[in-house]
């Protein structure tokens, strides 16, 4: 089979994929290939796919799978694959780094630093401990961001409509959610019902102060009113790494609000997590190999 790296994965991986068929990074042969490997810069969508006449099989090195028109893919014949289960550790982690450096005020300090002021005095930290963590989402990520935050001492909760039941985290209604909770941490999908989910109303159903962390999706926020809410205190931080788009346009709301930590879109990009996506790249190929053998 004829395989193309589309985006950037860990170098070891060509390697790894050679006992599959020829592999190739060059974009202009996709007409020529059976399988395409793709992280978020490569978007599929039908021009894409009906491109690639011979294409049998997409895989997504990452959680989502909104950059592929799914439904055409498989309409098509074409199967569609993320790896989901590997970037749990590493997403969860910049999730939890996001929500420190909040109440530390861990950017602040460092600024502070740098430009040679000793703001021991103006820089106030408030603590994670007893603190409440509400979970939007609770899946992988959520789940291993909800195994930190009750390390620290946070009461978790989560509202997750495809989850029954949790072993971390209490489940409870969104509303409830947002009533109760100190700090918002959101694991979902980008889908119809996500999209624009943290806006004027329900800001306005959080408790004041709330800090919201976002490694999901740029797109769950609407940003003008998120900003809205940071210039008046309403929401107190905003840790995220994602954004509309990479990177943001420079038009961006979020860029110039107060009370934000920001990242470009780093959560997934550890070492170990490119490995881990390049075994679970490799798992894929196997299997799909068998089934079409």
């Amino acid at each position: 089979m004829k395989i193309l790296i589309s985006d950037a994965f860990d170098a070891s991986l060509p390697a790894k994929l050679e006992r599959f068929g020829e592999i190739t990074e060059d974009k202009g042969r996709l007409a020529e290939v059976d399988v395409v490997l793709v992280r978020s810069k490569t978007k599929c969508r039908r021009e894409y796919i009906d491109e690639a006449a011979n294409l049998k099989l997409i895989v997504r090195g990452g959680v989502g799978l909104d950059n592929i028109d799914v439904e055409y893919a498989r309409s098509k014949g074409v199967r569609v694959y993320n790896t989901a289960s590997a970037s749990a550790i590493a997403v969860a982690e910049m999730a939890f780094a996001l929500m420190l450096a909040v109440p530390t005020r861990l950017c602040e300090a460092h600024l502070s630093m740098r430009e040679g002021r000793w703001a021991k005095k103006e820089l106030k930290r408030t603590e994670l401990f007893g603190k409440t963590l509400g979970l939007i989402g609770a899946g992988n990520i959520g789940t291993e961001v909800g195994r930190r935050a009750a390390a620290f001492g946070m009461q978790v909760l989560a509202y997750d409509p495809l989850v029954k039941s949790h072993e971390i985290a209490k489940l409870v209604p969104l509303t409830e959610l947002f009533e109760q909770a100190d700090y918002l941490s959101i694991h979902v999908p980008l889908t119809n019902d996500t999209k624009g989910m943290i806006n004027r109303e329900t800001i306005a159903a959080m408790k004041d102060g709330v800090v919201i962390v976002n490694t999901a999706r740029g797109q769950c926020v609407v940003e003008e009113d998120l900003a809205e809410a940071l210039a008046s205190g309403k929401v107190r931080g905003y840790g995220t790494d994602v954004w509309y788009s990479d990177p943001p346009d420079q038009s961006c709301p979020l860029l110039t609000a107060p009370n934000v930590v920001m990242s470009p879109h780093i959560g997934a990009s550890s070492v170990e997590n490119m490995q881990r996506i390049g075994e679970v790249v490799v798992k894929i190929l196997e299997d799909f190999e068998q089934q079409i053998a």
